[in-house]
């Protein structure tokens, strides 16, 4: 793996957790429909429970360990580490990552189809082209400036939220504060926090490219522990400022919409689709890049470099049949398809890193004799 002996402390440091934030984002997150799934069905404090102390905690300690033992087993793609911490049990993961990819791609296509039709009075069919066109731009030009590109959006998208959440929280403070007072607190919160956490950890191969800058356990243990309230943060203000319209919202099939319309800016609208807009060009860039890194990984273990021109194939045939998938509509892809892996998930990759992933770290230091 690739090592960058003059990375800066934002590279070591906020780089893997902004790049993480900017994958797992896209796939359902930034339309607030992942939110209203997961968390706000369960009520504002279950939402809030299940945000908090679940789905934050177990993005920090997987991403902790995982970019550690990255680190320590020079593991720059996905086939490497997983061979590493599962044997030949490694084609499991790649099986399930497929499957979440071509749902993800799926959604954003669908998304970004909707946005340009929607909002712009476009057609459906340029908005995906357009997004393939920009996915496979960023995928061909490689690392560096999918590096630079994902961190630089995930600074547009930080303010854009922070402005929704404060402008609702001004116009809608009530509301707010009565459903956070007697909101509820649905059964399921911790069930839904495990699941959440599950399916959209396994978006941390998209990250992987990232771990060439960490050279210690200090900096990949602590670039893991940001990482998970890098990528959170944005979700919770969001997840705040939805609670203002509920229950209404959970059943809304794109909740950011039907909360900028009710506060009439249909300025603020258009800015926030476009950065929705940009978000779904990071979330397909960071996944299909995954799979390219690992392809390019077995190149070079025949010590060879991967074609150029694959880049952008391999982009261009998995978009367009995340397209294909696309009419299936939003609610039922995500409740449905991600439902389905997230089990698959929890035991092929959060338990065995946290497990034997933390015991091979110790035996790779000499802990364990």
């Amino acid at each position: 793996m690739e090592t960058a002996s003059k990375s800066t402390w934002f590279q070591k440091y906020l780089l893997p957790g902004l790049v993480f934030q900017s994958v797992v984002i896209g796939g359902g997150y930034g339309t607030g429909r992942e939110l209203a799934e997961f968390f706000l069905s369960n009520g504002p404090i279950g939402g809030l429970l299940g945000m908090m102390l679940v789905s934050t905690v177990i993005w920090s300690a997987v991403c902790a360990v995982t970019f550690e033992f990255a680190r320590l087993f020079h593991a720059g793609d996905y086939r490497t580490l997983f061979t590493h911490l599962l044997g030949r049990g490694w084609i499991l993961f790649e099986i399930c990552y497929l499957l979440l990819l071509i749902i993800i791609l799926a959604v954003i296509a669908a998304t970004a189809g909707t946005i340009l039709e929607e909002t712009f009075a476009l057609n459906y069919t340029l908005g995906v082209i357009v997004m393939m066109a920009a996915i496979g731009f960023l995928v061909f030009r490689g690392s560096r400036t999918i590096e630079r590109v994902l961190a630089a959006w995930s600074f547009v998208l930080y303010g854009v939220f922070l402005a929704l959440f404060i402008w609702c929280l001004i116009r809608f403070s009530g509301e707010i504060g009565v459903a956070l007072s007697s909101g509820g607190t649905g059964r399921g919160w911790f069930i839904d926090g495990v699941r959440y956490a599950a399916y959209n950890l396994a978006v941390i191969p998209a990250a992987f490219f990232c771990v060439r800058h960490l050279e210690t356990r200090r900096e990949a243990v602590s670039a893991g522990l940001l990482s998970g309230l890098i990528g959170i943060i944005p979700g919770l203000l969001f997840f705040v400022a939805m609670t203002g319209f509920y229950p209404e919202i959970v059943d809304r099939p794109v909740p950011a919409t039907f909360m900028i319309g009710a506060l009439g800016s249909h300025g603020f609208l258009l800015l926030y689709q476009v950065v929705l807009y940009g978000t779904l060009i990071e979330t397909g860039t960071g996944m299909i890049h995954a799979i390219n890194e690992r392809i390019a990984g077995v190149y070079s273990e025949k010590e060879q470099a991967m074609p150029t021109l694959l880049r952008p194939a391999v982009a261009l045939g998995l978009l367009v049949l995340g397209a294909v998938l696309a009419r299936f509509g939003l609610i039922d892809l995500i409740a449905k398809g991600y439902g389905t892996l997230t089990w698959l998930f929890l035991f092929i990759f959060v338990i065995p890193i946290l497990t034997r992933g933390i015991w091979l770290i110790r035996a790779k230091n000499g802990v364990i004799a």
